[in-house]
C-alpha cells in the first residue's frame, strides 16, 4: 500500500473511524439491541427476580438474581453486541478502502466505547452528569408519554423521544470522538507498523 504523507493518513483515517462510529450508534441502540435488553438496562434494586425478569415468588425453584443483577446483565448483552457490529465495521469498512487499523489500535477504540457505553447506558452516569451540568430540568421537561392497551397514559422519562434518549446518544457521540483519535494516533504513530 503506498504510504500517504502523515497527516493526510491520519485525518482521512479519524475521518473515517468517526463516520463508522457515530453512524453506527444509532443502528447499534435500536436495531441491534433487544427490546428486553432496552427495557432491563437500567434496573436496580434488591428485589429477586426471574432471568425473564419477572417477580420471584416464594419457594420458588427457577433460579433468582436481583434487579440490579439482572440490568447489569442487560446492558453487558447490550455492549457485547454493539461491540461486535463496531468491530466488525471497522475491521470491514477500513480493509475495503485498503487500510488495516492495527490490532492494538482496534481494541483500545473499542475498549473506550464498550466501557462509556455500559456506564452511560446504566443511567447512573447519565444522571450525575445531568446533575452537575444542569440538565436535569431538560430531562424532567422532555418526557414522553405512552398508551397501554388498555388508553392508560403513563411518563416515561428514559425512553424514545425523550431528552434522556438525546443526552444518552450526544455523549456515546461524543466519547466516538475520543475514541477514533485513540485509534487513529495508535495505528499510525511511529514504529506501530513493524
Amino acid at each position: 500500500m503506498p504510504r500517504l504523507p502523515l497527516v493526510t493518513e491520519r485525518l482521512a483515517l479519524f475521518a473515517t473511524l468517526l463516520a463508522t462510529f457515530g453512524e453506527l450508534h444509532p443502528a447499534c441502540d435500536h436495531w441491534v439491541q433487544g427490546s428486553k435488553t432496552a427495557s432491563r438496562k437500567r434496573m436496580y434494586g434488591e428485589d429477586l427476580v426471574h432471568a425473564d425478569g419477572t417477580p420471584a415468588t416464594p419457594g420458588s425453584t427457577r433460579p433468582t438474581m436481583t434487579t440490579s443483577t439482572l440490568g447489569r446483565r442487560a446492558v453487558a448483552c447490550h455492549v457485547a453486541s454493539y461491540t461486535s457490529v463496531q468491530l466488525a465495521a471497522t475491521i470491514g469498512v477500513t480493509r475495503a478502502f485498503g487500510y488495516r487499523v492495527t490490532p492494538a489500535a482496534l481494541l483500545a477504540g473499542a475498549a473506550i466505547n464498550a466501557s462509556t457505553h455500559a456506564a452511560i447506558d446504566r443511567g447512573a452516569l447519565l444522571l450525575w452528569l445531568a446533575k452537575k451540568t444542569k440538565k436535569t430540568g431538560y430531562i424532567e421537561h422532555c418526557q414522553a408519554v405512552r398508551m397501554d392497551d388498555e388508553g392508560t397514559l403513563t411518563r416515561e422519562v428514559n425512553g424514545p423521544g425523550s431528552s434522556w434518549m438525546e443526552l444518552d446518544a450526544a455523549l456515546h457521540r461524543a466519547i466516538g470522538i475520543g475514541a477514533a483519535a485513540v485509534t487513529t494516533w495508535l495505528t499510525t504513530r511511529p514504529g506501530s507498523r513493524r
